[in-house]
Protein backbone atom coordinates (compact mmCIF):
# COMPACT_ATOMS: atom_id res chain seq x y z
CA UNK A 1 0.00 0.00 0.00
CA UNK A 2 1.72 3.77 -1.35
CA UNK A 3 1.54 6.38 1.38
CA UNK A 4 1.15 8.78 -0.95
CA UNK A 5 -1.66 7.29 -3.36
CA UNK A 6 -2.39 10.49 -5.69
CA UNK A 7 -1.80 13.24 -7.70
CA UNK A 8 -4.01 15.55 -5.44
CA UNK A 9 -1.44 13.89 -2.13
CA UNK A 10 1.21 16.45 -0.76
CA UNK A 11 3.72 15.74 1.35
CA UNK A 12 4.67 18.02 3.86
CA UNK A 13 9.10 18.43 3.92
CA UNK A 14 10.47 19.88 6.83
CA UNK A 15 9.88 23.67 5.25
CA UNK A 16 6.21 22.75 5.34
CA UNK A 17 6.80 23.07 1.51
CA UNK A 18 4.04 21.36 -0.22
CA UNK A 19 5.65 17.89 -3.02
CA UNK A 20 3.31 16.75 -5.28
CA UNK A 21 3.32 13.43 -5.89
CA UNK A 22 1.80 11.09 -8.37
CA UNK A 23 2.31 7.67 -9.05
CA UNK A 24 0.77 7.19 -12.80
CA UNK A 25 1.66 9.60 -15.40
CA UNK A 26 -2.07 10.23 -16.06
CA UNK A 27 -2.39 11.74 -12.89
CA UNK A 28 -0.25 14.47 -13.86
CA UNK A 29 -2.32 17.81 -14.30
CA UNK A 30 -2.67 18.73 -18.13
CA UNK A 31 -0.56 21.76 -18.76
CA UNK A 32 2.16 21.11 -15.68
CA UNK A 33 5.13 23.00 -16.24
CA UNK A 34 7.48 24.93 -17.09
CA UNK A 35 9.60 22.10 -15.22
CA UNK A 36 13.18 20.99 -14.83
CA UNK A 37 13.57 17.48 -14.73
CA UNK A 38 16.16 14.70 -13.74
CA UNK A 39 15.12 11.18 -13.66
CA UNK A 40 16.62 7.83 -11.69
CA UNK A 41 16.05 5.44 -9.28
CA UNK A 42 17.22 6.96 -6.46
CA UNK A 43 17.69 3.37 -4.02
CA UNK A 44 19.37 5.51 -0.40
CA UNK A 45 18.81 8.88 -1.78
CA UNK A 46 22.86 8.73 -0.85
CA UNK A 47 25.02 12.24 -1.06
CA UNK A 48 25.51 11.69 -4.44
CA UNK A 49 21.71 11.20 -5.10
CA UNK A 50 21.65 14.77 -3.11
CA UNK A 51 24.41 16.46 -5.09
CA UNK A 52 21.56 15.84 -8.25
CA UNK A 53 19.20 16.89 -6.28
CA UNK A 54 20.57 20.11 -5.03
CA UNK A 55 21.58 21.13 -8.55
CA UNK A 56 18.19 19.68 -9.96
CA UNK A 57 16.54 22.65 -7.33
CA UNK A 58 18.98 25.24 -8.10
CA UNK A 59 18.28 25.11 -11.55
CA UNK A 60 14.24 25.34 -11.40
CA UNK A 61 14.83 28.41 -9.09
CA UNK A 62 17.00 30.07 -12.03
CA UNK A 63 14.34 28.94 -14.85
CA UNK A 64 11.57 30.16 -12.17
CA UNK A 65 10.01 25.96 -12.67
CA UNK A 66 8.84 23.65 -10.99
CA UNK A 67 11.47 20.94 -9.81
CA UNK A 68 10.69 17.43 -10.32
CA UNK A 69 12.06 14.16 -9.65
CA UNK A 70 11.03 10.74 -12.19
CA UNK A 71 11.63 7.77 -10.20
CA UNK A 72 10.61 4.25 -10.58
CA UNK A 73 9.21 1.26 -8.77
CA UNK A 74 9.61 -1.31 -8.76
CA UNK A 75 13.52 -0.77 -9.32
CA UNK A 76 14.10 -1.90 -13.11
CA UNK A 77 16.53 -4.68 -12.21
CA UNK A 78 13.65 -6.28 -10.26
CA UNK A 79 12.02 -6.80 -13.70
CA UNK A 80 14.36 -7.73 -16.17
CA UNK A 81 16.51 -9.64 -13.75
CA UNK A 82 14.52 -10.89 -10.40
CA UNK A 83 17.02 -13.37 -9.83
CA UNK A 84 20.32 -11.74 -9.45
CA UNK A 85 18.98 -7.45 -9.19
CA UNK A 86 20.60 -5.91 -5.81
CA UNK A 87 18.64 -5.83 -2.14
CA UNK A 88 16.65 -2.19 -2.04
CA UNK A 89 18.88 -0.09 0.60
CA UNK A 90 15.33 1.71 1.22
CA UNK A 91 11.30 0.68 0.84
CA UNK A 92 8.91 2.97 -1.16
CA UNK A 93 7.54 5.17 1.91
CA UNK A 94 11.39 6.18 2.86
CA UNK A 95 12.66 6.95 -0.54
CA UNK A 96 9.43 9.06 -1.54
CA UNK A 97 9.85 10.69 2.09
CA UNK A 98 13.71 11.66 1.23
CA UNK A 99 13.47 12.58 -1.82
CA UNK A 100 10.49 14.92 -0.75
CA UNK A 101 13.23 16.34 1.28
CA UNK A 102 15.26 17.69 -0.62
CA UNK A 103 13.35 20.76 -1.77
CA UNK A 104 11.66 19.14 -5.25
CA UNK A 105 8.40 20.16 -6.18
CA UNK A 106 6.98 16.98 -7.42
CA UNK A 107 7.50 13.57 -7.38
CA UNK A 108 6.43 11.25 -10.27
CA UNK A 109 6.73 7.27 -9.29
CA UNK A 110 6.48 5.26 -12.06
CA UNK A 111 5.25 1.50 -12.04
CA UNK A 112 8.12 0.05 -14.10
CA UNK A 113 6.77 -2.66 -16.33
CA UNK A 114 8.08 -4.08 -19.60
CA UNK A 115 5.66 -2.22 -21.78
CA UNK A 116 7.25 0.88 -20.30
CA UNK A 117 11.00 -0.56 -20.74
CA UNK A 118 9.59 -0.74 -24.27
CA UNK A 119 9.38 2.85 -24.84
CA UNK A 120 12.63 4.58 -27.19
CA UNK A 121 14.38 7.29 -25.70
CA UNK A 122 12.52 9.59 -27.46
CA UNK A 123 9.19 8.38 -27.30
CA UNK A 124 9.80 8.71 -23.55
CA UNK A 125 11.27 12.14 -23.11
CA UNK A 126 8.65 13.12 -25.64
CA UNK A 127 5.82 11.44 -23.65
CA UNK A 128 7.06 12.11 -20.01
CA UNK A 129 9.36 14.89 -19.84
CA UNK A 130 7.72 17.19 -22.68
CA UNK A 131 4.35 16.19 -23.21
CA UNK A 132 3.50 15.27 -19.61
CA UNK A 133 5.68 17.54 -17.22
CA UNK A 134 6.49 20.85 -19.96
CA UNK A 135 10.40 20.47 -19.10
CA UNK A 136 12.62 23.51 -20.02
CA UNK A 137 15.64 21.58 -18.59
CA UNK A 138 16.93 18.25 -17.46
CA UNK A 139 19.51 17.76 -14.81
CA UNK A 140 21.46 14.53 -15.01
CA UNK A 141 24.77 12.65 -14.77
CA UNK A 142 27.58 11.51 -17.38
CA UNK A 143 26.40 7.96 -16.78
CA UNK A 144 22.19 8.33 -16.93
CA UNK A 145 20.51 5.42 -19.53
CA UNK A 146 16.52 5.31 -20.19
CA UNK A 147 14.88 4.18 -23.10
CA UNK A 148 14.71 0.32 -24.52
CA UNK A 149 17.56 -1.53 -23.63
CA UNK A 150 19.04 1.53 -21.64
CA UNK A 151 19.89 2.74 -25.54
CA UNK A 152 19.42 6.20 -24.44
CA UNK A 153 22.74 8.28 -23.06
CA UNK A 154 24.23 11.68 -22.60
CA UNK A 155 24.30 11.96 -25.63
CA UNK A 156 20.82 11.04 -26.59
CA UNK A 157 19.48 13.04 -23.77
CA UNK A 158 21.46 16.22 -25.52
CA UNK A 159 20.40 15.30 -29.04
CA UNK A 160 16.65 15.07 -27.83
CA UNK A 161 17.15 18.34 -25.84
CA UNK A 162 17.67 20.40 -28.96
CA UNK A 163 15.11 18.64 -31.02
CA UNK A 164 12.34 19.52 -28.07
CA UNK A 165 14.16 22.73 -26.77
CA UNK A 166 14.40 21.77 -23.42
CA UNK A 167 18.38 22.39 -21.91
CA UNK A 168 20.61 19.20 -20.50
CA UNK A 169 23.01 20.34 -17.35
CA UNK A 170 24.94 17.42 -16.72
CA UNK A 171 26.93 17.27 -13.07
CA UNK A 172 29.56 15.87 -11.81
CA UNK A 173 29.47 12.85 -9.40
CA UNK A 174 29.74 13.67 -5.28
CA UNK A 175 32.68 11.17 -4.25
CA UNK A 176 36.44 12.47 -2.27
CA UNK A 177 37.14 15.17 -4.48
CA UNK A 178 34.73 17.14 -3.25
CA UNK A 179 35.13 20.07 -0.47
CA UNK A 180 32.58 19.01 1.47
CA UNK A 181 32.96 15.13 1.41
CA UNK A 182 33.44 13.11 4.91
CA UNK A 183 36.59 12.42 5.61
CA UNK A 184 35.45 8.71 4.98
CA UNK A 185 35.29 9.06 1.25
CA UNK A 186 38.99 7.91 0.50
CA UNK A 187 40.49 7.47 -3.21
CA UNK A 188 38.73 7.97 -5.94
CA UNK A 189 35.67 6.01 -5.01
CA UNK A 190 32.00 7.75 -5.97
CA UNK A 191 28.68 7.84 -3.66
CA UNK A 192 26.70 5.15 -4.89
CA UNK A 193 24.06 3.22 -3.63
CA UNK A 194 26.71 -0.40 -4.11
CA UNK A 195 28.88 1.35 -1.81
CA UNK A 196 26.04 1.64 0.83
CA UNK A 197 24.54 -2.00 0.12
CA UNK A 198 28.41 -3.36 0.59
CA UNK A 199 28.53 -1.44 3.74
CA UNK A 200 25.33 -2.55 4.75
CA UNK A 201 25.75 -6.60 3.87
CA UNK A 202 29.46 -5.92 6.19
CA UNK A 203 27.00 -4.71 8.89
CA UNK A 204 29.85 -1.28 8.79
CA UNK A 205 26.61 0.64 9.14
CA UNK A 206 28.97 3.77 10.29
CA UNK A 207 30.10 3.79 6.92
CA UNK A 208 26.63 3.55 5.18
CA UNK A 209 25.52 6.20 7.16
CA UNK A 210 28.10 8.57 5.58
CA UNK A 211 27.73 7.76 2.16
CA UNK A 212 24.11 7.90 2.65
CA UNK A 213 24.54 11.28 4.29
CA UNK A 214 21.62 10.14 7.14
CA UNK A 215 21.48 6.87 9.38
CA UNK A 216 20.44 4.00 7.83
CA UNK A 217 16.74 2.57 8.59
CA UNK A 218 14.54 -0.20 8.25
CA UNK A 219 10.19 0.07 8.42
CA UNK A 220 8.29 -2.55 9.36
CA UNK A 221 5.05 -3.88 12.12
CA UNK A 222 6.00 -5.01 15.39
CA UNK A 223 4.93 -8.58 16.03
CA UNK A 224 4.63 -11.43 18.63
CA UNK A 225 7.91 -13.12 18.93
CA UNK A 226 9.18 -16.05 21.48
CA UNK A 227 9.06 -13.62 24.70
CA UNK A 228 12.80 -14.69 25.40
CA UNK A 229 14.33 -11.08 25.71
CA UNK A 230 11.74 -10.69 28.11
CA UNK A 231 11.86 -13.49 30.29
CA UNK A 232 15.74 -12.65 30.05
CA UNK A 233 15.06 -9.09 31.46
CA UNK A 234 15.49 -7.44 28.37
CA UNK A 235 12.13 -7.09 25.99
CA UNK A 236 12.78 -6.55 22.69
CA UNK A 237 10.66 -5.33 19.79
CA UNK A 238 10.14 -7.90 17.11
CA UNK A 239 9.91 -6.42 13.28
CA UNK A 240 7.55 -8.25 10.91
CA UNK A 241 9.91 -10.36 8.44
CA UNK A 242 8.48 -8.09 5.61
CA UNK A 243 9.64 -4.73 6.84
CA UNK A 244 11.10 -2.57 4.43
CA UNK A 245 15.13 -1.38 3.75
CA UNK A 246 18.14 -3.47 3.33
CA UNK A 247 18.71 -5.32 6.71
CA UNK A 248 22.41 -5.33 7.89
CA UNK A 249 24.61 -8.20 8.58
CA UNK A 250 24.29 -10.32 11.50
CA UNK A 251 25.11 -8.43 14.99
CA UNK A 252 24.50 -6.33 17.54
CA UNK A 253 23.89 -3.01 16.95
CA UNK A 254 23.26 0.38 18.96
CA UNK A 255 20.94 2.85 17.35
CA UNK A 256 17.37 4.16 17.56
CA UNK A 257 14.01 2.96 17.44
CA UNK A 258 10.88 5.41 16.54
CA UNK A 259 7.29 4.85 17.58
CA UNK A 260 4.23 5.22 15.62
CA UNK A 261 3.98 8.80 17.11
CA UNK A 262 7.30 9.26 15.91
CA UNK A 263 9.04 9.64 19.67
CA UNK A 264 12.56 8.87 19.14
CA UNK A 265 13.88 5.84 21.46
CA UNK A 266 17.51 4.65 22.16
CA UNK A 267 17.63 1.13 21.27
CA UNK A 268 20.05 -2.29 21.15
CA UNK A 269 19.13 -3.55 18.00
CA UNK A 270 19.75 -7.79 17.52
CA UNK A 271 19.89 -8.94 13.72
CA UNK A 272 19.99 -12.34 13.62
CA UNK A 273 18.86 -16.12 14.38
CA UNK A 274 19.61 -16.40 17.74
CA UNK A 275 22.06 -18.91 17.72
CA UNK A 276 22.04 -19.37 21.15
CA UNK A 277 18.94 -21.06 20.64
CA UNK A 278 19.35 -22.10 17.31
CA UNK A 279 16.85 -20.40 15.71
CA UNK A 280 16.03 -20.68 12.00
CA UNK A 281 14.97 -17.50 10.83
CA UNK A 282 16.68 -13.83 10.76
CA UNK A 283 15.15 -11.03 13.06
CA UNK A 284 15.38 -7.89 13.67
CA UNK A 285 14.39 -6.85 17.65
CA UNK A 286 15.22 -3.84 19.31
CA UNK A 287 15.25 -3.22 23.02
CA UNK A 288 14.33 -0.01 24.18
CA UNK A 289 16.49 1.87 27.07
CA UNK A 290 15.64 3.91 29.37
CA UNK A 291 11.84 4.34 29.22
CA UNK A 292 10.34 6.46 31.40
CA UNK A 293 9.30 4.51 34.90
CA UNK A 294 5.71 5.10 34.00
CA UNK A 295 6.02 3.55 30.61
CA UNK A 296 8.10 0.75 31.87
CA UNK A 297 5.12 -1.82 32.47
CA UNK A 298 2.59 -0.45 29.67
CA UNK A 299 5.32 0.17 26.79
CA UNK A 300 3.09 -1.66 23.63
CA UNK A 301 4.04 -1.31 20.37
CA UNK A 302 2.56 -4.59 19.19
CA UNK A 303 1.11 -3.80 15.57
CA UNK A 304 2.36 -0.49 15.17
CA UNK A 305 5.02 0.39 12.11
CA UNK A 306 8.20 1.65 13.74
CA UNK A 307 11.55 2.88 12.06
CA UNK A 308 14.97 1.26 13.47
CA UNK A 309 18.10 3.50 12.39
CA UNK A 310 21.09 1.90 13.04
CA UNK A 311 24.48 3.82 14.56
CA UNK A 312 27.63 1.54 15.12
CA UNK A 313 28.10 -2.33 15.04
CA UNK A 314 28.76 -3.50 18.56
CA UNK A 315 29.96 -7.03 17.93
CA UNK A 316 29.04 -10.23 15.94
CA UNK A 317 26.32 -12.70 16.35
CA UNK A 318 27.83 -15.61 19.05
CA UNK A 319 26.50 -18.82 20.50
CA UNK A 320 26.65 -18.84 24.07
CA UNK A 321 26.59 -21.71 26.54
CA UNK A 322 24.05 -21.06 29.09
CA UNK A 323 22.11 -18.45 29.46
CA UNK A 324 24.33 -16.74 31.66
CA UNK A 325 26.49 -16.09 29.73
CA UNK A 326 24.04 -14.67 27.41
CA UNK A 327 22.04 -12.27 29.74
CA UNK A 328 25.77 -11.00 31.18
CA UNK A 329 26.65 -10.09 27.67
CA UNK A 330 23.20 -8.67 26.64
CA UNK A 331 23.85 -6.04 29.76
CA UNK A 332 27.56 -5.39 28.44
CA UNK A 333 25.46 -4.98 24.88
CA UNK A 334 22.87 -2.04 26.72
CA UNK A 335 25.60 -0.51 28.64
CA UNK A 336 27.59 -0.27 25.61
CA UNK A 337 24.85 1.22 23.15
CA UNK A 338 23.70 3.48 25.66
CA UNK A 339 26.95 5.47 26.31
CA UNK A 340 27.68 5.34 22.65
CA UNK A 341 24.30 6.64 22.08
CA UNK A 342 24.33 9.25 24.88
CA UNK A 343 27.30 10.88 22.36
CA UNK A 344 24.92 11.34 19.57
Amino acid sequence: MRDFPGATTDHKGPKERAVHYWNDLAEVPSGYGPSVVTLGNFDGVHRGHQRVLETLVDTAARHDAQAVVISFDPHPAQVHRPQTAPPQIMGLQDRIEALAETGIDGLLMMHYTLELASNTPEEFVRTVLVEALGASAVVIGHDVRFGKDNSGDLATMQELGEHFGFAVYVIEEYGSDQPDAPDIMFGDRRCSSTWVREALLEGDVATAAQVLGRLHRIRGEVVHGDARGRDLGFPTANLSPHASGLVPADGVYAGWLIDAAGQRWPAAISVGSNPTFTGASRRVEAHVMDRPAEAVEDFNLYGQTVVVEFVARLRGMVAYAGLDALTAQMALDVAQARALLSTE
